[in-house]
């Protein structure tokens, strides 16, 4: 056991005129299962690089540990995967790895496969299996369940539940309540950390938030109270002191010396009055250095005119000759939300597709209710590029909506306008997410929504299509967001 020690950690990008971090200080063990949460574009990836010594910084970060990071970069994916493993951990024995894949339920047959015919969940387990058996070294795991399913996630995480000196960047809660013990939490202004899974840490957050919502509240009303005592008794100190030069109804001339005494002790109340105004207002700040503000987000449905919208009968898409899933039969009714499910591979995104209108091979029959408007978020983001304001253009939509969304979904103006390829992956899809809230559709198609999106704007999501309740088909890997939105489920 060792600790991991940041002193008054500070660093920016060249390119950048505000810190990432600044003068962030706190200490791990390294022996905690450690999940490592906030918002996109907040600096994760980041802080993982800078303990790899990756990034010129000021202040102090101190280890004894060797840091290893995933996804591990493999330079030939041609190799055999026992090849590519051995260069990850040269000393494990061939038992070793057969147990650790035996744990993660990969066949060891694999281990004599080239590397890039392993499925991407499948290169994903055994790089995991391998950085495990570098003794004494420090895992950071980024975004691991991205190409996961569902069910590869609950192995997954079992597997990290019996491991320990690990930092895990991951959104899915479930996930995260499965494996860890400590929560490292990147706020607004710092970084903390909590003792505790995901689940506890956000019930323990909520009250935070909501104690300074509240406090917020009465220091907005105190300040305001001050500030019409300030300018009350401004306004009476001059009104006393422009007596000086007047006469009174006896045609005395009045005592210069008293009025001036006077009106310089109500001066001297308002500037009290004005510093303790000040002082609230810092207090306030100081306050809510760390508030997220969770705006409440819209969405606007069109509401089809007739019950069913679409019905699937035995549809199986094909690409070439290779059917992709076996036949799939289902109806989408107003108002239904449903979820389709099945492991990678099993067809989910073609039948969401088709369901689009692209041109999909196919047999079977889609009979689709005439003039049935759709909005579609695909899984891929890498065709995004150019600025915000074209895209809103290229789509019909309107640019101050568009942006307004996004700066509810924790955009900074000043990423307003970067180009959307410099963004985040996170951000990318808050991008195509904010874009389908700005559309009016009868049809709401999500694939997998909500890759990379950090937990906050998925709670903001998940508050949004209970309040609107749109109907809509979806395909996500995350249990939380599943069990609660989904009134349907379709299995693949």
């Amino acid at each position: 056991m060792s600790v991991i020690k940041i002193e008054n950690l500070t660093f920016a990008y060249p390119s950048s005129f505000d810190n990432i971090f600044e003068n962030v200080s706190f200490q791990i063990d390294t022996d905690w299962k450690l999940g490592f949460i906030g918002r996109n574009g907040r600096g994760k990836t980041t802080f993982l690089n800078l303990l790899q010594n990756k990034y010129q910084y000021s202040g102090k970060i101190t280890a004894s540990v060797q840091f290893d990071y995933f996804p591990y970069s493999v330079p030939d994916k041609s190799k055999l995967t026992k090849e590519v493993l051995r260069e990850i951990c040269p000393m494990f024995e061939d038992w070793q790895i057969t147990r650790e894949l035996s744990y993660l339920e990969v066949k060891d047959d694999c281990l004599y496969r080239p590397f890039d015919t392993l499925s991407n969940g499948e290169q994903t387990k055994v790089l995991l299996a391998a950085l495990f058996l570098n003794e004494g070294h420090f895992l950071l795991i980024d975004e691991p369940t991205n190409h996961l399913d569902a069910g590869a996630r609950e192995l997954v995480s079992a597997y990290l539940r019996k491991k320990k000196s690990f930092i895990l960047v991951s959104h899915d809660r479930y996930f995260l309540d499965g494996c860890i013990d400590h929560i490292l939490s990147i706020n607004r202004s710092d970084i903390e950390v909590h003792s505790g899974n995901c689940s506890s840490y956000m019930e323990n957050f909520e009250r935070q938030q909501d104690f300074e919502r509240r406090q917020n509240i009465r220091l907005q009303n105190d300040i305001q109270r001050l500030q019409e005592t300030a300018r009350r008794t401004a306004a009476w100190a001059d009104k006393t002191e422009k007596t000086k030069y007047g006469r009174s109804d006896s045609g005395l001339k009045p005592d210069r010396g008293y009025i001036g005494h006077k009106s310089a002790k109500m001066m001297k109340r308002a500037k009290v009055a004005e510093a303790r105004q000040r002082k609230e207002i810092e207090q306030k700040s100081t306050l809510l250095k760390n508030i997220e503000v969770e705006s409440s987000l819209k969405i606007s449905p069109l509401t089809y005119r007739s019950e069913r919208l679409i019905y699937l009968s035995a549809v199986v898409p094909f690409y070439g000759d290779k059917a992709v899933c076996s036949p799939v039969t289902f109806e989408i009714m107003r108002g239904d939300r449903i979820a389709l499910e099945g492991n990678n591979g099993s067809g989910k995104s073609s039948i969401l597709k088709l369901l689009c209108g692209q041109p999909i091979e196919y047999c079977g029959t889609i009979e689709r209710g005439s003039g049935i408007t759709v909005s579609y978020v695909p899984q891929d983001t890498s065709h995004l590029r150019g600025t915000l304001a074209d895209f809103a253009v290229s789509h019909h939509t309107d640019e101050s909506l568009f942006k307004a969304i996004l700066h509810k979904m924790g955009f900074d103006r000043q990423q307003f306008g970067k180009d959307i390829s410099d963004f985040s992956d996170g951000q990318k899809k808050k991008t195509l997410i904010a874009m389908s809230l700005c559309q009016q559709a009868h049809l709401y198609v999500w694939d997998e929504p909500l890759n990379f999106i950090d937990i906050y704007s998925r709670i903001q999501i998940e508050k949004l299509l209970k309040e609107f309740q749109p109907t809509m088909i979806f395909v996500e890997h995350d249990k939380a967001f599943r069990n609660l939105i989904a009134t349907k489920t379709v299995k693949l």
